[in-house]
């Protein structure tokens, strides 16, 4: 009996802009790899202070390993976090990986990528496995090595549905 079959498929992403790439990103695009989504918003204090460095040190540590992407989830102040300022953000944190803008389809109403992944809030972190599952959707700040240790098991298993 495979134990990770109870685990549920990742939703398609919902971006309307990205940064850090020259091409738009789909989880299509990145099957059969292991990919980290780091949800965040660049006015919450514990994205700017815990896990966008986390998300940071995963896509230096495990370079060519996993994917690492970004996603610019705005539920709280949106006309302060505009693309200008969102650009700006992301160059002055030094922030190297793709960062995606998750797409509102209403005014002041919960971002599509953020309703599709049950999100909670920022930050947020969700590990997808080679099958195209979510292995984690973490709420809050995730533990260092219990992301690494995760990560080193989901890198070893085989891309099986």
């Amino acid at each position: 009996m495979d134990l990770r079959s109870g685990f549920p498929p990742a939703p398609p992403l919902a971006v309307s802009r990205w940064f850090n790439t020259d091409t738009a990103i789909s989880l299509d695009d990145l099957a059969g790899q292991v990919v980290v989504i780091e949800a965040f918003q660049m006015l919450c204090p514990g994205c700017v202070s815990h896990d966008l460095p986390q998300a940071q040190r995963i896509a230096n540590s495990f370079a060519g390993e996993v994917t690492v992407l970004g996603l610019h989830t705005v539920f709280e102040h949106p006309d302060a976090m505009g693309p200008l300022s969102l650009e700006a953000f992301l160059h002055e944190y030094r922030i190297g990986f793709p960062v995606g803008v998750d797409t509102h389809d209403r005014p002041g109403g919960t971002p599509i990528t953020m309703a599709r992944y049950q999100l909670r809030g920022t930050p947020s972190l969700i590990l997808i496995d080679r099958a195209g599952r979510v292995r984690l959707n973490g709420f809050g700040q995730v533990d260092d090595l219990a992301v690494g240790a995760l990560l080193a098991r989901l890198i070893d298993e085989p891309n099986e549905p």
